[in-house]
């Protein structure tokens, strides 16, 4: 369910590496192996037959990501857990990569799929584009996230949209930093993303490279003491009274 295809950076010799969520059928909702692949794909990145000089990361179909897939987590207590340690894991992967990372987040980018946003250098979605983190309805904390997101939204936006279980459309992620650029209709999302990725492959790798060792070094990007204590603000209520009754609330209305 995530593929990867590799597409020359225009008429250069350089390429991009094209991760695709491709689950469209369930809204590109995330397990804790398709988190585990995000990340394994992103890896082969660095070197070998795999080496990229630009990533696009986007999801088939109308929707980038609806977030992790919560069947999973309905009789089982240790999925929520998975998914949201292999989601630090991948987010820390996507954003410590040497080559820049453009992710195409069409029509849908919510709780996981939002919190994949910050593993990226570059944002592009569309203007009526909903995204956020509904999560604390659930009894579940976005604050795994928090460490990447905060490098992008400032920090009264950051706290809002953590907190706050409501949705905000591509023209206010916009407005705030979660998103960089955005078109209008969702198909045009990932051409764009390809544009920029383009763009950016055809710089010389070394000073890309060093650009970015710099930038995550300012940033705490390369920090894992940063991560690891969201992570653990997040594992720490796992599998909680509020969630399961939460959840369970979820299935019952569903069925």
């Amino acid at each position: 369910m995530i593929r990867v295809e590799h597409i020359p950076a225009g008429d250069s010799s350089k390429r991009i590496a094209l991760i695709v969520i491709d689950r469209p059928e369930k809204r590109n909702a995330l397990t804790p192996d398709m988190v585990g692949n995000i990340e394994s794909s992103a890896q082969l990145v660095r070197s070998g037959e795999g080496c990229a000089d630009a990533v696009v990361l986007t999801g088939e179909g109308s929707s980038f990501c609806s977030g992790f897939d919560l069947s999973l987590c309905r009789d089982d207590e240790r999925m929520m857990a998975a998914l949201l340690s292999r989601l630090s894991s991948a987010i820390r992967t996507l954003r410590r990569l040497p080559a820049p990372v453009i992710i195409a987040a069409q029509g849908a980018a919510i709780a996981g799929g939002c919190a994949l946003l910050g593993g990226a250098d570059v944002v592009v979605t569309d203007r009526h584009a909903k995204l956020g983190y509904p999560v604390v309805r659930l009894g579940v904390s976005p604050a795994v996230t928090s460490p990447a997101l905060l490098n992008a939204v400032s920090g009264g936006s950051l706290r809002k949209l953590l907190l706050d279980p409501g949705l905000i459309d591509g023209g206010e992620a916009h407005r705030i930093g979660l998103a960089h650029e955005v078109v209008e209709a969702p198909e045009d999302v990932r051409p764009r993303a390809i544009e920029i990725a383009t763009a950016l492959a055809r710089f010389p790798a070394h000073g890309m490279h060093a650009t970015k060792r710099w930038l995550n070094e300012i940033d705490g990007s390369d920090r894992d003491d940063v991560f690891d204590g969201a992570l653990n603000a997040s594992l720490a209520i796992v599998g909680g009274d509020e969630e399961r009754s939460r959840l369970a609330a979820l299935w019952e209305k569903k069925e």
